[in-house]
């Protein structure tokens, strides 16, 4: 509601100003053209993420000093630092990387869009800009019509860097023809109270345009313009950054736990970070003229001089902040809590963020189909043995746990399914086909999609054998014939054998010999079905079982040997390395990441 009457409030004030002062439309086309050009600079950049740039921001945040070059280096290359949150939003929500680690790239991020005051000052202000953005435009567009996907992303950057520089060009030439009316500079107000003042003003424009590197665009602009005072341009700069965390806490507003806990973190650190450049803007305005005379900067470059100044106190912020991390990641994680609590039967891991990128929406669908077999398949088919999990997970014989196990657990095979696992399948197979859909994949990712679906698909099968199995065993229980008894035992025998093998192939490091003996077991159940079960053909002929007993342990035969062959082939999926749904292969066991 805020947003709204405030952008209301907006547009009113701008047709206001674009109605009595006509001189203010360049510049205000410029910033327009300028916000526009970061958009498609991000849409193009987007079409890169699943690759390289996924891969650097992962691998990079098992360490703290990693990850904040990772976020740096990242911004500073694609021009977005609101593309790299959305980037690590996603591995959050998908458990692909720590919420530190996820602080580290919003700290090097915060370092990575000082590249854009570098850009601006050192070049887009110092030569004829709108001479090289033409050019881009034309071939930025031509690629974007173009049908190969990464030519459409080279066209879409192309052309946004093109308009990023088209846009500064009106903004200085606006700010050019504005001061022949107008001279800004009379309105500056020196000391402390105009720090204060200034940096006020830096937090609204920023809250207004919704990006602080167009904010800064436009200080730059405007100081090279002879528009404000350098000592205030400082102070609009701390006032860009504080006011950028406004738009991210707004924007987290609808976003999942972790946005949320992100844009606190951003939020913290910016407006520490400005309230210490802030105490100390004179000391570091002395020191960035002590530094740009050894960098050789002229006296009276002050966009230069801006540029240095921004990304000192950017990373005197990180520095300050370093220490406090840990401290900082247990403040979010205590104060910005799910308020929804999960009911057993939603899903855990499936969450709109993850749906930004195959990588993470991948990772978050096997998650959920590991969770939805390990606290859901594993305990109805354990309990529709009448065997308890802790048992099978134990180093008791199987022999002795079946010889215990002899009380009927009453499992309702049908209302575990209702109440676990329906809706939980439900979501994984509709993610997974909004993200074959909607998501660009290649043929690797496409496979793995179409296995999981096939994985959460033999779950659901496994619930209809083991179902059967139960009324049948329950039955069993009722009629006093130890021959039939025996059978039973067998078939529980056979099943809790597979269940330990899959629970140690799942939890242990060295699992070579359970990914072997998982394939020797789905090869005995294969034959199996194939062939008849001569110790049943015993029993009839020896007329120790009735017709309906023999008619019920032939059709519980060939289902427990075809469930035993579908829990094998879901942990093959779910915890190998190679899956053998689509293929045949040996698998062997995923490596854990430490």
């Amino acid at each position: 509601m805020i947003r709204k009457v405030s952008f209301t409030i907006f547009l009113a004030a701008l047709a206001v100003v674009l109605y009595f002062n006509p001189n203010f439309k360049t510049i205000s086309a410029g910033v327009a053209i300028l916000l526009f050009g970061m958009i498609m600079l991000e849409e193009g950049f987007k079409v890169f993420t699943k690759g390289p740039l996924q891969n650097i921001l992962k691998k990079a945040t098992n360490k703290l000093y990693k990850s904040i070059t990772a976020g740096a280096f990242v911004t500073a290359l694609i021009q977005s630092s609101s593309l790299v949150s959305v980037i690590t939003i996603s591995f959050i929500s998908a458990g692909l990387i720590s919420l530190s680690g996820g602080l580290g790239l919003i700290f090097g991020a915060n370092i990575g869009t000082t590249a854009t005051a570098w850009l601006v000052a050192g070049f887009g202000l110092k030569i004829k800009i709108s001479a090289l953005a033409m050019p881009m435009l034309i071939f930025g567009i031509i690629f974007s019509f173009q049908k190969k996907v990464a030519l459409k992303g080279v066209g879409n950057v192309l052309a946004g860097l093109g308009f990023f520089f088209l846009g500064i060009h009106y903004m200085k030439e606006g700010f050019d023809i504005f001061k022949q009316y107008i001279d800004l500079t009379q309105f500056a107000v020196s000391g402390f109270l105009g720090a204060l003042i200034y940096a006020g003003l830096g937090i609204l424009i920023t809250t207004i345009l919704q990006s602080s590197s167009a904010t800064l665009a436009l200080i730059l602009t405007a100081l090279a313009a002879g528009q404000i005072e350098y000592e205030n341009a400082l102070a609009l700069a701390i006032g860009a950054n504080v006011g950028t965390t406004i738009t991210a806490v707004l924007g987290s507003l609808s976003s999942n736990i972790a946005g949320k806990r992100l844009a606190g973190a951003h939020l913290v650190f910016n407006v520490t970070t400005g309230i210490i450049t802030l105490i100390l803007i004179f000391p570091l305005a002395r020191l960035v003229n002590h530094l740009s005379e050894l960098l050789q900067i002229a006296h009276d470059d002050y966009t230069l001089k801006l540029a240095l100044f921004h990304t000192i106190f950017n990373v005197l912020g990180v520095l300050v902040m370093i220490p406090f991390i840990n401290i900082l990641e247990r403040f979010l994680i205590k104060v910005i809590k799910d308020k929804k609590t999960k009911d057993i039967d939603d899903a855990k891991f499936l969450t709109e963020s993850v749906l930004e990128f195959p990588g993470t929406a991948i990772s978050s669908l096997v998650k959920e189909s590991e969770y939805l077999f390990k606290n859901a398949i594993f305990e109805i088919v354990a309990h529709g043995l009448n065997i308890h999990q802790s048992d099978i997970k134990s180093d008791l014989k199987i022999k002795k746990i079946i010889k215990k196990s002899t009380v009927d657990m009453e499992t309702d095979v049908e209302e575990l399914y209702y109440t676990k696992v329906k809706s939980i399948y439900g979501e994984i197979i509709r993610y997974a086909t909004t993200v074959q859909s909607d998501l660009i994949l290649n043929k690797k990712q496409h496979k793995t999609i179409t296995e999981i679906k096939i994985a959460n698909r033999k779950m659901v099968e496994i619930i209809k054998d083991i179902r059967e199995l139960n009324k049948n065993l329950t039955s069993s229980v009722s009629l006093n014939n130890k021959d039939l008894h025996h059978e039973y035992d067998n078939f529980r025998k056979k099943v809790t054998k597979v269940l330990r093998v899959i629970y140690l192939f799942s939890t242990e490091e060295n699992s070579e010999k359970y990914a072997e003996k998982l394939n020797e077991l789905k090869e005995n159940a294969r034959e199996n079905i194939r062939q008849s079960n001569k110790s049943i053909d015993k029993l009839i002929r020896k007329d120790l079982i009735s017709a309906e007993m023999a008619s019920s342990l032939f059709n519980d035969f060939t289902n427990v040997n075809d469930m035993i062959k579908k829990l094998i082939e879901v942990a093959e999926l779910l915890y190998g390395e190679k899956d053998s749904l689509l293929e045949n292969g040996k698998v062997k066991k995923k490596k854990k990441n430490k």
